[in-house]
């Protein structure tokens, strides 16, 4: 583990506000979809016509480019902040010498930001290419799972999970978490074959928007049913209050994302429609995530108890001669 003791004064107030920095930094990526639908919605894919520059001869954004050009730079500058709540994160994690797995998923999220503005690059310099486009968002699904770890795992501990719930439950709640990922990654295909490409001239996958629709709406059901089960088998066993409570949350949240995204289908998606139902994606995974976190627990070992152990493992000292 790195020596922090010389640091110690310099963390301990990024320790001291940690679990806040945390889901500062979840909520930061889940906003990160809001800000990419802005640009996509307002034909403002290519303000930037350029990466990792804004023009061939500035990096920011000139007068002369207007508010495309505004808003595409804005969505950059949004990895300034998600670095900057990472840094903090990991300095914060640093600073609890015991728990190495907080370090490993501060870490994670850090090197997922920059991750994220070169594929964020490449869809610019790709011409916004839909396939780019749609790997852009799924990254930012990766993010929101491990800041979404980091938050939760800063009041456990580092032992072995114990479950908290018969094997059959998590395995439907596993069953469903993957319905949750497969309506997100189809609803990103959905969205590459539909009119809001991001600039007028960007191409389109190709596929038949109708036919691609109906396969997403066709999973959305499968996973609203699933969820709608595990809330039910939770509650008929003895689980713990929060796992049901988790899953009623999923299930309220599903629904509110279906009628949206029915809504904006029969309405020929309307821009602030299409906006809530991409940052509605962000919270169904999220409140997915949360599901499958409330199914287990990892007990957390009190100070005290760390610094008994620790002595009683130290080699005993040799008498002198």
């Amino acid at each position: 583990m790195l020596r922090v003791k010389s640091f110690e004064p310099l963390l301990r107030p990024f320790a001291a506000v940690l679990r806040p920095l945390a889901l500062a930094s979840l909520v930061a990526n889940v906003a990160l979809i809001v800000t990419g639908a802005a640009v996509r919605l307002t034909d403002s894919g290519l303000g930037c016509p350029t990466w990792p520059k804004c023009t061939d001869e500035s990096y920011t954004t000139t007068a002369a480019m207007g508010v495309h050009g505004v808003i595409e730079f804005g969505n950059r500058l949004l990895t300034f902040v998600l670095v900057g709540l990472a840094v903090a994160c990991f300095l914060g994690a640093l600073a609890r010498p015991r728990r190495r797995s907080l370090v490993r998923l501060s870490v994670a999220v850090g090197l997922g930001i920059p991750m994220q503005g070169v594929v964020g690059g490449i869809t610019v310099l790709t011409h916004l290419n839909p396939w780019v486009v749609g790997l852009h968002f799924l990254l930012s699904v990766a993010l929101i799972t491990a800041a979404f770890a980091f938050w939760r795992r800063i009041g456990e501990g580092d032992d072995a999970p114990v479950a908290l719930v018969p094997g059959p439950l998590r395995s439907l709640a596993a069953l469903t978490a993957l319905a949750s990922l497969a309506v997100v990654a189809v609803g990103v295909i959905v969205t590459g074959s539909g009119p809001h490409s991001g600039d007028r001239g960007a191409k389109r996958n190709g596929l038949d928007p109708a036919a691609i629709s109906q396969v997403h709406a066709d999973l959305v059901f499968l996973l609203i049913g699933l969820s709608v089960a595990l809330w039910f088998a939770l509650r008929a066993v003895p689980a713990p209050p929060a796992a049901a409570r988790a899953a009623l949350v999923l299930v309220v949240v599903e629904l509110a994302q279906g009628l949206v995204g029915f809504v904006q289908y029969f309405t020929h998606l309307p821009v602030a429609l299409v906006a809530a139902h991409m940052l509605g994606a962000g919270l169904v995974w999220t409140a997915t995530l949360a599901v499958l976190w409330s199914l287990r627990s990892r007990p957390v070992v009190p100070a005290a108890s760390s610094a008994v152990a620790a002595r009683s493992q130290a080699p005993e000292p040799v008498a002198a001669a």
